[in-house]
């Protein structure tokens, strides 16, 4: 399988492009090898410059749930072109879009769409600030909320610290109000509040997808809801990822425990960029222009998004076995390659949530940054390598999660783990 046009065209972009990419996971930093450059998407396939196709289980990184140019969404969004690309002025199609959101999660009465994630997450913690009246936010080491300031931080000594700025370009001022704790730790978090009573909220991934996919345990979320309620601060669940991934209502109809404030992205937007953020009305009500925390996105709502978001979530209210469906795929293909990996002598660990899936090269169950640290990354680069060249696109990141959509069949699931046997095996015989 040549790859030599990517290769060219990766040259090319590092001349133009700081590291040839637009986000730095493209890059194939962590696993080695020359990021294959993508001229289109068809159901479950990629296909790149060289003509090579694959399978794809990253799926635009989360939202393409359908595959790729899902009939209905295409059709919705080309006839959404038809009538503008942008008006920077209030359509039908945001009310539209936000009553499927609403009606699809308890803890959502209003919702305010934004263009990306990192947006959603960066307004939902300004709002939980100003309904609060507090400055100080607790998120846990290895969930990813974005590359908003005060969220770039790395942990210091102990348990939980406040945080430091874990790129240049923050100011440590930004970063001073961040209090880290450790996933799945509800000691940690306490520790936290007893460092700190000025906490306006704490953000999670209940179902995190940053660092391998390691779901919360539900005891430690209905321990962190009865912490946060017993001080006043706001529980915010990050589903940017898992929202309409995991389960179709939210992360709070299989963990049973509700948040205050929600962020999405990804499947909302039917792979076009969107995030939002929602909660209930008394909180929202602080938002401009209802109230006086500030929020604002000239391309916000955008029609075209706003159509390709609402085909998507249509679609998937109305056949509500479909996540089950992708589930039942996840499991068959986890399990079937650790049982490939078991034949070799390859330790792994395995998950799945709806049609998230996540394994790691690792001797011991996953429960938080630390453990999936534990990793072998060297084996994971290998792996990624062989199964590119065996036709199967994964994630090029060790922490990141990969996806099922409807498009990939139980034939492809089969094939894919018997292409992860050969590639184990290559790998442990060399």
């Amino acid at each position: 399988m040549g790859t030599e046009t990517s290769k060219k065209a990766f040259e090319e972009a590092q001349e133009l492009i700081p590291g040839g990419v637009n986000s730095p996971v493209r890059a194939f930093k962590s696993v080695g090898g020359t990021p294959i450059f993508i001229t289109e998407g068809e159901g479950a396939y990629l296909k790149d410059v060289d003509g090579n196709k694959y399978v794809d289980y990253v799926q635009s990184w989360g939202p393409l749930i359908f595959g790729h140019r899902d009939e209905s969404i295409e059709a919705a969004v080309i006839e959404a072109v038809k009538h503008g690309l942008s008006f920077g002025a209030p359509t039908q199609a945001e009310t539209e879009l936000a009553k499927l959101v609403v009606g699809l999660f308890d803890s959502i009465d209003k919702v305010r769409f934004v263009s990306s994630g990192t947006e959603a997450v960066m307004s939902a913690i300004r709002l939980a600030r100003g309904f609060t009246n507090r400055d100080d936010i607790v998120k846990f080491t290895g969930c990813y909320h974005g590359h908003s300031d005060s969220l770039l931080v790395e942990a210091g000594s102990g348990a939980a610290t406040f945080g430091s700025p874990s790129s240049p370009g923050v100011p440590a001022d930004f970063t001073k109000h961040t209090l880290l704790a450790e996933y799945n730790n509800i000691e940690s978090v306490k520790k936290c509040f007893a460092d700190s009573n000025n906490i306006a909220c704490v953000i999670i991934e209940p179902i995190a997808g940053n660092m391998g996919l390691v779901p919360a345990d539900k005891e430690f979320l209905h321990e962190l809801r009865e912490l946060c309620d017993a001080n006043g601060t706001l529980l915010i669940f990050d589903e940017v990822m898992s929202g309409f991934r995991a389960t179709l209502n939210g992360a709070e109809s299989i963990t049973g425990v509700k948040p205050d404030i929600v962020t999405l992205g990804k499947v909302i937007g039917g792979g076009m960029p969107v995030g939002a953020f929602g909660a209930r009305a008394e909180i929202m009500a602080k938002l401009s222009p209802e109230g006086p925390v500030y929020q604002a996105g000239t391309l916000s709502g955008n029609p075209v998004a706003m159509a390709a978001g609402y085909a998507a979530l249509s679609k998937l209210k109305q056949n509500g076995r479909v996540i089950d469906v992708l589930n039942t795929r996840a499991k068959r293909l986890v399990e079937g390659m650790k049982a490939a990996a078991d034949e070799c002598g390859v330790p792994m660990q395995i998950d799945t949530r709806g049609s998230m899936f996540g394994f790691f090269f690792n001797e011991n169950p996953v429960k938080n940054f630390n453990d999936a640290t534990k990793t072998d990354a060297e084996l994971f680069a290998a792996f990624h390598a062989g199964m590119l060249k065996e036709g199967y696109y994964f994630a090029c990141s060790l922490y990141e999660t990969g996806f099922i959509s409807t498009a990939i069949t139980d034939q492809m699931i089969e094939d894919t783990i018997k292409a992860s046997e050969k590639v184990l095996k290559e790998i442990t015989n060399g």
